[in-house]
């Protein structure tokens, strides 16, 4: 396990760096009392967060600062707290300057922890200075003053070891029917209505687009083989893209009419195809087994046979 103590300024963008570090797979608290380190790191060591998976707790992020009255107090025996335990800790000091910090504040409407009897470029310039023995001991100071949330998003994948194409996504595949509605979720929605249905063949239609007979029976068509290649093509361009901006979720719907033969069969098809270039991708057939025709038919041959 190793601890990166996230700290610096109010107003910093301390909340965006810990969601960034959460998204890269850093366990991670914000407002953490510097009390309770100790203990936590305890809890850690024994496996009863993170549901025991290895990698859970092996790289912490804690937000601590001057929300907490004492975090300056105890800042200093902390560390010493967590080398006598040999956990390796890093401090990721953000600061910005006074004029971005007032301009976040005005935007937020909200108050700086250090704002009670005194004005806000009073209080900014009095936590400056609380927070000089803390900066002092940063392993890593980031002035946020001119970054942009990608930008600052670059930064700490490049800090922590990690480019921006390494950066965890996930792709989800789903296969759904027209008449039951769209994913609400997707990212890009692919419709294979063009193609004749299976359902109409009687040999193909307890079947679904699992099944070799229908993938056959579909594979015949051109239209559907160039369909599937162009938007191959189309994948394996605007992925990358979508990956350097930050995205850690895109969804694909490929749809038809009762979500059954064709869009599972495409959808397999480009799981297939994705999982090769190296994506980590999910499928869910979300109407496979939901069309009513199909399932009254079902019941009747099963009726049929049992008479």
């Amino acid at each position: 396990m190793d601890i990166t103590i996230v700290t610096g300024l109010s107003g910093s963008g301390k909340s965006m760096a810990v969601k960034i570090l959460e998204d890269m797979g850093f366990f991670c608290i914000d407002n953490m009392p510097p009390q309770l380190v100790g203990q936590l790191t305890r809890v850690l060591s024994e496996g009863d967060l993170g549901g025991g998976k290895e990698g859970a707790a092996g790289r912490v992020a804690l937000v601590m600062d001057t929300r907490n009255p004492h975090f300056v107090e105890y800042f200093s025996p902390v560390l010493t707290e967590l080398q006598n335990l040999n956990i390796p800790v890093r401090i990721l000091f953000l600061e910005a300057s006074d004029a971005a910090l007032i301009n976040r504040y005005n935007q937020s409407r909200r108050d700086h922890p250090m704002a009670a009897d005194r004005s806000l470029p009073d209080a900014i310039s009095e936590e400056r200075k609380l927070l000089i023995p803390v900066r002092e001991l940063a392993t890593d100071i980031m002035d946020t003053t001119d970054l942009s949330g990608q930008r600052m998003r670059e930064r700490l994948l490049h800090l922590f070891g990690q480019s921006p194409d390494e950066a965890p996504m996930t792709i989800y595949l789903q296969s759904f029917g027209f008449k039951y509605g769209l994913p609400l979720d997707s990212d890009m929605v692919l419709d294979v209505r063009f193609v004749p249905n299976p359902f109409y063949f009687d040999e193909l239609r307890p079947l679904s687009g699992l099944d070799r007979p229908v993938i056959e029976f579909l594979e015949q068509f051109n239209e559907l083989n160039r369909f599937l290649e162009v938007h191959e093509e189309l994948l394996e361009f605007v992925i990358p893209y979508y990956i350097r901006e930050g995205k850690q979720r895109f969804s694909i719907g490929v749809g038809c009419t009762g979500g059954r033969h064709r869009s599972v069969m495409a959808v397999g098809h480009l799981a297939g195809f994705l999982r090769a270039l190296g994506y980590r991708v999910n499928v869910l057939h979300r109407d496979l087994k939901r069309d009513v025709r199909t399932r009254l038919i079902e019941q009747f041959e099963e009726a049929e046979a049992q008479a």
